[in-house]
């Protein structure tokens, strides 16, 4: 099927809707939803990429964005690839420091930012970087303290609409092709140093292909709420195919009123993360653990019709019989709309979720009720999706089917490879690293193990010491452990949250070291045990500790501790031979202490 080029395709689409709404957002000054058309968008477009000229911007030039999910985040970048330049996103919580490295190196001379903390970190940044030469500021609101480098998004805008720069843009997408390079996503390395992921314009193009192959009943009369983060692979990509099947895009901004939104919307479509779904869950188990003896009689019923329906039938391709698919309809009439429409889920087409582990548990239970969760699996160095779900035949326990075109092998150790045309070239100025994720015939070393099962992934465990939280967001181990290791009241630290919803450590202190604070401050205890268990212990540790993590971003911060009395060994099987931490041990014989620090 004939894709088209991001530099042209939202001045076609325009052609093609002219006046449908493309983009909702929400408007600060009325709480109201204001839409931008497909007209409008392209003359956006046209006006960001006349600026992005008159501004000197190059082709290939990389271009950053640091703000949260915005209507304008996505006229910049259809701007930038119009002119065959390059999209550099950063998370909107990042700190300067992360910020800093991205900034250096990609050599970023422009950086557009959000809100007021964005806009200062920054303004930071660019009084340290030899590159960072002008800031441009969505938010109107934004007290600018360098009127010399920062201008507000209007006023580029303006700059756009004033340009005659028509030919130059129009000339740099003639030109434009597959090898130019559309976006640098950086992720976490394992040494804590962010890696730019390359992803050239035909890795995405392959994307929106196997995408429209497999996702069947996307349509332009969809609608889809862009919930994660922009700069997160996924909801970029599925933003992408959204822009490219037609399809209306509501642009929640702030996270935490994605509640709300959902119900204000209604939507066929919204990917997230699978912490997303076991808020949900727990939410929708709270309020009908409510219910009368009876009716929570009728739940357990409604559900069990629910899998036989929807899963043991529809999904192996079934007929459900006369008689089921009464009970499912009196199911539905007494439980499952009434739960949907709570949600604001009624409408729902699919719902795609990624990113860490999703229970087996929480995807039966929604399937049951008829929530078309798509579970799946995929990186940002392969373009997001590498499986998931299909309508029929999906199976409760993998992470889905391989998407078409994509080779998927198991090599040593059971690891994951990949070999495609959505699989990124390389990461960015850093050619080690690049060799390092590749086998020397070109498959891409994921780092997850697992196995292939009539052409759907199971995962087993992740290789790479290098986690994610159960929001999606990778976390480097050994980056924290070192900051904390050079404290003198942290002898040994072990880092815990792969598949969590926040960070956690086991500490053994220096005993020592607590002892003689303790009689510093005069605080009183029988023995050692008591002592690591004192409240102003606890709260001297976290301050410590608090204090070691300044700079870092917020889901990287250790939200509970646990202190132990004796040290990690090498006798015990928690330390190799070379004192490298054995997670995987720790986390065993732990396993009573990590939970606890889990328990709300």
């Amino acid at each position: 099927m004939e894709t088209i080029h991001f530099s042209q395709l939202v001045f076609a689409q325009a052609k093609k809707y002219g006046e449908k709404t493309v983009m909702c957002y929400r408007n600060k000054i009325s709480d109201n939803w204001s839409t931008i058309s497909w007209n409008s968008f392209a003359g956006q477009v046209l006006a960001a990429a006349k600026a992005f000229v008159e501004l000197g911007v190059v082709e290939q030039q990389r271009v950053a964005q640091f703000s949260q999910n915005k209507a304008e985040t996505l006229v910049v970048d259809f701007a930038l690839f119009s002119n065959r330049a390059t999209v550099v996103p950063m998370y909107a919580t990042s700190t300067v420091p992360q910020v800093e490295f991205i900034v250096n190196d990609a050599k970023i001379e422009i950086i557009f930012v959000g809100d007021q903390h964005q806009y200062n970190v920054a303004s930071e940044v660019l009084n340290h970087s030899k590159y960072l030469k002008k800031i441009i500021v969505f938010d109107s609101d934004v007290v600018l303290s360098d009127t010399d480098h920062s201008i507000f998004y209007d006023e580029f805008v303006k700059l756009g609409e004033n340009s005659t720069k028509h030919i130059e843009v129009q000339n740099r997408q003639n030109e434009a092709n597959d090898e130019d390079l559309a976006c640098i996503l950086y992720t976490s390395g394992t040494t804590g140093n962010p890696k730019g992921v390359m992803m050239p314009h035909s890795c995405f193009r392959e994307a929106m292909r196997v995408n429209t192959l497999r996702l069947t009943s996307l349509s332009d009369k969809d609608v889809s709420i862009a919930f994660l983060p922009l700069s997160h692979v996924f909801e970029r990509t599925w933003c992408y195919l959204c822009i490219f099947s037609g399809a209306t895009i509501y642009i929640n901004q702030n996270p935490t009123e994605i509640q709300q939104t959902i119900k204000d919307v209604r939507p066929t479509l919204m990917c997230s993360v699978p912490r997303f779904w076991e808020k949900v869950y727990a939410g929708v188990n709270e309020n009908l653990s409510k219910f009368s003896p009876l009716m929570q009689g009728v739940v357990t019923w409604a559900i069990a019709t629910g899998k036989k329906h929807n899963v043991d039938f529809l999904r192996l391709g079934k007929r459900p019989g006369i008689l089921l698919k009464i009970k499912y309809t009196l199911a539905d009439k007494l439980i499952f709309s009434k739960v949907k429409k709570t949600l604001g889920l009624e409408n729902a087409n699919m719902l795609p979720t990624a990113g860490a582990k999703l229970s087996d548990e929480i995807a039966l239970f929604f399937r049951s009720i008829g929530v078309p969760i798509v579970y799946g699996y995929g990186l940002t160095e392969s373009t997001a999706t590498v499986s998931c779900f299909d309508y029929v035949g999906y199976e409760i326990g993998t992470v889905g089917t391989i998407v078409p075109d994509l080779e998927v092998k198991i090599g040593e150790e059971n690891e994951i490879l990949l070999r495609g045309k959505t699989i990124f070239p390389g990461y960015y100025m850093n050619p080690e690293a690049t060799t390092a994720a590749f086998t020397e015939d070109g498959w891409f070393k994921t780092g997850d193990a697992g196995y292939i099962k009539d052409n759907k992934i199971v995962m087993t465990e992740r290789i790479k010491d290098l986690f994610k939280t159960s929001n999606g967001k990778y976390i480097a181990p050994q980056e924290i452990e070192t900051r904390l290791g050079v404290d003198k009241y942290i002898d040994q630290v072990a880092v815990i949250g792969d598949e969590r919803n926040y960070v956690t450590a086991i500490i053994a202190p220096s005993i020592s070291a607590l002892e003689a604070y303790a009689k510093k401050n005069k605080i009183q205890y029988e023995n050692v045990d008591e002592l690591l268990q004192l409240q102003p212990i606890i709260e001297f540790m976290q301050t410590r500790i608090a204090e070691l993590q300044k700079g870092m971003a917020n889901y990287e911060l250790i939200k509970r501790f646990s202190l132990i009395r004796k040290g990690f060994a090498i006798e015990t099987g928690e330390l190799t031979n070379t004192l490298k931490i054995r997670r995987a041990v720790i986390m065993q014989k732990y396993k009573l202490l990590i939970e606890e620090m889990y328990k709300k």
